[in-house]
């Protein structure tokens, strides 16, 4: 059977699962009566719940004798490292661009990556029927980005399709007849080379791991491309690391295939394939697994590396234990170890003292993910503020930049444009992006970027769509101004009174209500002034024999402002923590005794 292997690159909500969600249908994959899931691809909780694709995943589905192996992939640059390995192993990709939006900053990341392989994209202009869709524009956009990638002549010359996935069509032609996707399947297998492996199947058999996956009756499973060869069921084989060493022999128990929506155990793997491969005790993403004639390992993709580190701690609090599980240090760290073998743009390391461990990855929304899946699977935690990584570059200090491209309300460009500025962005480009909108491009540093996506919200009132993704690295641009605001620290341990919250409201704004478990250390809200201020939040209301001639009022408190994961995480400063169990995300002083707290002031001031 004839093979293509395509990826499905977009920026964040551009249709990609949407699309692929189609194609699966109009494959003839399903029975006519089949209960179908929105979004198929997506089947992971925290995907579902945000709708955003984080981990790659393949499927395929047969064309006219054809059968098309299809990866829909992250849009995020914080899960770029996924994209990256992806990429490898196909042989043509279909960009998605939003007719509406045009190309977006993660639309230059994943093309720069394809067009770097030598891949000749297929560029599908989605959502055209929406009622703010320029195709014309969109399409110019896209040849001036393949241009300014250095796309060479072929690269340039790419096939055009108008679609909306939503509707379940894709047409050559603007006013095409808007009935189905054939023009899209024909393309595919007109426009994407067949796998150059498949001339080499009589070699002996290589394979690159590019994702690892755990499975609680077959064990370790790694997947990837079959580069050359074939390889059966039960066949002996063995695992080379990067740098041509050995690393295992093992038998090959179970080949894995891609068919629709689930994976069907074969008989053979062939050259050009992409398999899942069970049996391996000890291989991991970006070895190779091969027969055992062969000495040489098979190039891998080298990574970016990491822009910003978190540091992850047991949960020392009074309230630990309380909701988790899984609270030793020695858990967690099997648990991030585990992590940073199947993501390969993590990192982790041991800190000095040996109670918590620093994560290094991609940023603040890779980070949140992580965390949040940790706390569903009963982790407690404690977070630091996420710390911007240096780099030495000629002796020089480096810090990483990233280009950040923000589309507001014409009213609001400036106070985004002056708060980018305090912290030390530089306005790269400012043009109109539609009736009484702006599209404002900025370069400023990853650390001047911590924290303010909420200060972004509250500047254009929820108006404005912010995107970002690494640009370059660049001289340290010198500090930063933090939080102006001091916070509300508990004085006492026990459970908050409403009487006492409401007369301290006038202090600033609250993150608890009443009835919940406080203690000391822990932070309540907001000050309204610069200062740190400790509040005693159990203070009831003394009662007397004498009745008062009027009844009391009913105490009525304003609304606690709850912060999602990432918010609390950038909301924090360097001597504060973010506390997560799996019911509950607190904030809290690092040093929970005030005299302690005092201390370590006093010996980092001298």
């Amino acid at each position: 059977m004839e093979l293509r292997n395509i990826a499905i690159i977009a920026h964040v909500d551009h249709g990609k699962t949407t699309l692929v969600d189609e194609m699966l249908k109009q494959s003839g994959l399903f029975r006519d009566n089949e209960k179908l899931t929105e979004r198929a691809m997506d089947s992971n909780d925290l995907e579902r719940e945000r709708g955003i694709t984080i981990l790659a995943k393949a499927t395929s589905v047969e064309w006219k004798g054809t059968r098309i192996n299809i990866v829909d992939t992250p849009g995020h640059a914080d899960f770029g490292g996924e994209v990256e390995r992806i990429l490898s192993m196909v042989d043509g990709v279909v960009l998605l661009v939003d007719a509406a939006e045009g190309p977006m900053p993660q639309t230059k990341f994943v093309t720069s990556k394809a067009l770097a392989l030598g891949l000749r994209p297929i560029v599908v202009l989605n959502k055209v029927d929406k009622p703010d869709a320029e195709p014309d524009r969109a399409l110019d956009e896209c040849f001036d980005l393949f241009a300014n990638l250095g796309a060479d002549d072929d690269q340039l010359d790419f096939p055009v399709l108008y679609a909306s996935g939503r509707s379940g069509w894709a047409d050559s032609e603007l006013d095409g007849p808007r009935s189905n996707l054939n023009d899209l399947f024909n393309l595919i297998v007109a426009h994407v080379p067949s796998p150059k492996q498949q001339s080499q199947a009589g070699e002996p058999f290589r394979m690159l791991a590019t994702t690892l996956a755990a499975d609680p009756f077959l064990g370790r499973i790694l997947t990837g491309r079959v580069e050359s060869g074939r390889l059966k069921a039960g066949q002996q084989i063995k695992a080379l690391s990067r740098d041509g060493k050995l690393i295992e022999n093992f038998r090959a128990t179970k080949i894995l295939a891609f068919r629709g929506l689930t994976q069907q155990p074969i008989e053979e793997a062939v050259a050009g394939d992409i398999v899942s491969i069970a049996g391996m005790a000890k291989a991991t993403v970006a070895d190779t697994l091969c027969d055992l004639s062969v000495d040489t390992a098979i190039p891998a993709q080298p990574i970016d590396p990491p822009t910003i580190s978190v540091t992850f701690g047991i949960n020392d609090s009074p309230l630990a234990g309380r909701d988790g599980d899984k609270v030793q240090s020695r858990v967690i760290r099997d648990r991030l170890m585990k992590e940073a073998e199947s993501n390969v743009a993590i990192r982790v390391s041991d800190t000095p003292g040996g109670e918590a461990y620093e994560v290094a990855g991609r940023g603040e929304l890779q980070m949140g993910v992580l965390i949040e899946n940790m706390r569903r699977e009963g982790f407690e935690l404690s977070i630091s503020r996420p710390q911007v990584l240096y780099r030495d570059i000629d002796g020089v200090r480096h810090e990483p930049i990233e280009e950040v491209t923000i589309d507001v309300d014409d009213e609001y460009s400036g106070a985004v444009i002056e708060k980018l500025t305090q912290r030390k962005g530089e306005l790269v480009e400012m043009r109109p992006g539609g009736v009484g909108k702006t599209r404002i491009i900025v370069h400023a540093p990853s650390r001047g970027l911590i924290g303010y996506h909420g200060q972004f919200l509250t500047d254009t009132r929820g108006t404005g769509v912010l995107n970002r993704v690494f640009h370059d690295w660049a001289p340290y641009k010198g500090a930063i101004e933090g939080r102006r605001e001091g916070v509300l620290i508990s004085m006492e341990t026990g459970v908050s009174v409403a009487y006492a919250i409401f007369n301290l409201e006038d202090r600033g704004r609250f993150f608890i209500g009443a009835q919940e478990q406080v203690y000391q250390g822990m932070i309540l809200g907001e000050h309204s002034r610069s200062n740190d201020l400790e509040v005693n939040p159990l203070k009831g209301k003394k009662l007397t024999n004498v009745r008062a001639s009027g009844k009391d009022e009913a105490v009525v408190l304003t609304t606690p402002v709850r912060m999602s994961l990432e918010e609390a995480i950038a909301y924090i400063d360097s001597d504060e923590l973010v506390e997560v169990t799996p019911k509950h995300i607190r904030l809290r002083k690092r040093f929970l005794d005030p005299h302690e707290r005092k201390r370590q002031a006093k010996s980092e001031s001298a």
